[in-house]
């Protein structure tokens, strides 16, 4: 998907102090199946707040970004497929942490067509996984940013339907 620079919108993102390690990176995959003749995404829930969210997490030492979204996708969701390294969107959020403030942070989004669900995975005792369309995706995520990139992925469905 190729956005022009008038497309692209992204909210605020507040930031500390000024030190070094004041917004981080982590990376996501944008899970997705076609099921029935429908485009289908994979939404897991958050450890904490049991927020709708996508899988994702930090980079991994000598791991490319989609091979970490990947590693996500499998270790929260317990999706293995075959995960595309083109970026199709960037969202920032604010990750709460026990204790401590906020941590602002951009997730970069690759999709990942699943072609492996696991019945048993290592966070399947703290997420409960949903497969629901990318618009339902859309209205069940707090996040803005993440809602139009998952609207921008369901506008993609008739060249998936032809690939999956």
């Amino acid at each position: 998907m190729v956005m022009s620079m008038s497309e692209i919108t992204q909210s605020p993102v507040t930031l500390g102090s000024g030190g070094k390690r004041d917004l981080r990176t982590q990376f996501g995959a944008l899970c997705w199946r076609m099921h029935k003749g429908r485009l289908k995404v994979a939404l897991v829930t958050s450890r904490r707040s049991k927020r709708w969210i996508l899988p994702k997490g930090w980079p991994l030492d000598g791991a490319t970004p989609a091979a970490a979204a990947a590693r996500e996708a499998y270790e929260e969701a317990g999706l293995e497929g075959i995960v595309h390294d083109v970026c199709v969107g960037i969202y920032s959020y604010q990750k709460r942490r026990k204790g401590a403030d906020a941590l602002p942070c951009v997730v970069a989004i690759f999709p990942m067509e699943v072609t492996k669900r696991h019945s048993n995975w290592p966070e399947a005792h703290e997420r409960i996984l949903t497969w629901v369309t990318p618009c339902e995706a859309a209205d069940l995520v707090d996040s803005l940013e993440l809602a139009q990139i998952l609207l921008n992925f369901a506008a993609q469905e008739t060249v998936l339907q032809h690939t999956g």
